[in-house]
């Protein structure tokens, strides 16, 4: 159920059409909860149908135009049911965590490299991730609807930081499993 209210959050902070909010998923919102160009495009038209937003009046309908949504009345009082609403956190599902397990019925060989790959892939996104914040939250920006997005960078920003401590400490163990060597370079 989290993708519309992602949509409603999405075009509350900005009226668009659904080529500008599958552009704004890829740069923002799509950092922690990912969905297709199809799967946006269709939850518009379930959260139209469903009287939650509406497409903005053209002044010339034409056919191919794009359309402009909005947020009715009823879809800001979902997303803000839906904000207090209580849910249990998810259960992670990883496939190298499972991949990791796996190597343990068949043997650590090959994960040296996967590892390695993946601690690059999260250097990469925490770089970017402090990128974000050096530009986008220069000290003295505290608004509220500021210090929350700054918070859920944080988030991110900690489970990098995670992802970091926990890959280089399971490429050691891999390392020394590996070759005998000891930790891996």
């Amino acid at each position: 159920m989290s993708l519309p209210h992602a949509i409603l959050t999405a075009l509350l902070e900005k009226p668009s059409s659904g080529l500008e909010l599958t552009r704004r998923f890829d740069k923002s919102i799509g950092y922690f909860w990912s969905a297709t160009h199809q799967q946006i495009y269709r939850e518009l038209g379930r959260l139209e149908e469903a009287g939650l937003i509406r497409a903005l009046p053209s002044e010339v309908p034409v056919r191919g135009q794009k359309k402009e949504y909005e947020v009715l009345p009823a879809g800001g009082s979902e997303l803000a049911r839906w904000v207090a609403e209580s849910q249990d956190p998810k259960p992670m599902r990883d496939p190298l965590l499972l991949r990791i397990r796996a190597a343990g019925v068949v043997g650590p060989q090959g994960l040296g490299p996967e590892l390695r790959r993946h601690l690059d892939l999260h250097r990469r996104q925490l770089a970017q991730y402090e990128a974000i914040e050096a530009k986008d939250f220069p000290p003295g920006r505290d608004a509220v609807e500021d210090r929350l997005r700054r918070l859920v960078l944080h988030g991110g920003i900690a489970l990098e930081t995670f992802w970091l401590t926990w890959l280089e400490e399971a490429l050691a163990e891999v390392g020394d499993m590996e070759d005998g060597s000891g930790p891996a370079a």
